[in-house]
């Protein structure tokens, strides 16, 4: 039997495991007690975990933070990391988000693109390994983590307690390989605010925000609608926030929101008006949001900004500008946190063997590529994402309706698998 029949015949339970996670709302919650996420980003976990040793996989739970599971005893020499944790639902969808919609080939709710779906594939990949191949001569592990959405704190947790394998990779992006990925750098921002005026608009800082309310004490007079992407791709959507400010501008003076206006034009998506707009010939244009902004009279005016830069900048002289400029506009820096920008050699043995598995598998060219977004192995020396989504491909990743095919469902895992071999059989 090969890999790809034996996916086959689990297509059913693989399904079925995957609308058990989906239905687990695990997006982050205040820390409850042993619960360093809250309850619902644990409670994903310990049904994976329970899952993988019903597989008779070695489980771990480091405190609620990250799980594992091990191939066999020995060390592992590859892992593959996921996460469970979901960014909130958002509006818009033509479903209920949690639970799992089969249709037309398509499985449609949150996370099955990003990432509980490519962990159900991971784990089904080892499955496959175990049963049909000879043992294999390295250890493989599984890791899955619980924070990726809101600055991957499990993973340092989890890099305090055990040591990384010396090859990762995490299906949590895009084939063939991303070995580059931009730097990226989170700004909040504060002034106090004396307008009567009320904005409410974002919630997460990683997402262009798809709805802006503002008005009165119990008079709404604004509400700008826009369409929600990913932070690293702002092309792909309409800042609710800007398109706010394009219209306040022209109708009230209040000098913190028109400066704002001017340093984030509706529709500028790399922060030339800042001062930024960079790009390099690998990664490209960099990117600036505008995504978080509430205003009250009682707690001030609070903004969020998401900036992922080019190979060739560093975060000291990103941070500088956008500060600056933010300063200069009247506004208190609260944090400025980043990190600097991801590369792993292309012509590495681990990075080539996972491209000679994406041409066999795919019969498709293997090519190395840079993204805007920063995956969960930014921070991971020699780690590179693989996976899952597939070239010229849209799952909504953090919109309405994410959804996985129920094909690459199984290519995914097909695709592990065979890598899995390559690597350490």
């Amino acid at each position: 039997m090969t890999i790809r029949q034996y996916l086959e015949e689990h297509r059913e339970e693989m399904i079925n495991f995957l609308a058990e996670l989906v239905a687990v709302r695990s997006v982050q919650n205040k820390p409850n007690g042993e619960y360093p996420f809250g309850k619902k980003p644990a409670k994903a976990l310990q049904r994976m975990l329970r899952k993988c040793e019903e597989m008779g996989f070695i489980v771990e739970n480091i405190d609620n933070y990250v799980g594992s599971a091990d191939y066999n005893s020995k060390e592992p020499a590859l892992a593959i990391l996921t996460h469970l944790d979901v960014v909130p639902e958002g509006t818009g969808w033509d479903s209920d988000p949690y639970i799992l919609k089969r249709s037309d080939g398509r499985l449609i709710g949150r996370g099955t693109c990003d990432d509980k779906g490519p962990a159900v594939s991971a784990l089904f990949a080892l499955k496959a390994v175990s049963e049909l191949c000879k043992p294999l001569k390295k250890g493989v592990r599984l890791i899955f983590g619980t924070n990726e959405e809101n600055g991957s704190a499990d993973l340092v947790y989890y890099r305090k307690k055990r040591n990384l394998p010396p090859m990762v990779f995490t299906p949590d992006g895009e084939y063939p390989v991303i070995n580059a990925e931009k730097g990226m750098i989170r700004v909040y921002f504060s002034a106090p605010f004396f307008d009567d005026l009320i904005i409410v608009s974002g919630k997460i800082i990683n997402a262009v925000p798809e709805k802006c309310v503002a008005g009165y004490e119990g008079h709404m007079m604004f509400l700008c609608d826009g369409k929600s992407a990913h932070a690293s791709t702002p092309e792909k959507g309409e800042n609710a926030i800007t398109k706010f400010l394009e219209e306040y501008s022209r109708e009230f003076k209040n000098p913190l929101l028109c400066g704002l206006a001017r340093l984030f034009p509706h529709g500028e998506t790399d922060g030339k008006s800042c001062g930024l707009g960079f790009s390099d010939d690998i990664s490209g244009k960099m990117t600036c949001v505008l995504s978080m902004l509430n205003a009250n009279k009682v707690t001030g005016i609070k903004g969020g900004i998401d900036i992922r830069f080019p190979l060739d900048r560093t975060f000291e002289e990103i941070s500088g500008i956008i500060c600056k400029s933010l300063e200069n506009a009247g506004f208190t820096i609260d944090s400025c946190e980043g990190t600097e920008p991801h590369v792993t050699d292309q012509n590495s043995e681990f990075v080539q063997s996972l491209l000679r598995v994406y041409e066999r598998v795919t019969g498709d060219k293997g090519r190395c590529i840079a993204i805007g977004g920063g995956t969960y192995v930014h921070e991971i020396d020699g780690g590179v994402a693989f996976g899952a989504e597939f070239p010229n491909e849209d799952g909504n990743m953090h919109s309405a309706n994410e959804f996985i095919t129920e094909e690459n469902l199984l290519k995914n895992a097909e695709i592990m698998a065979e890598a899995i071999i390559e690597i350490c059989g």
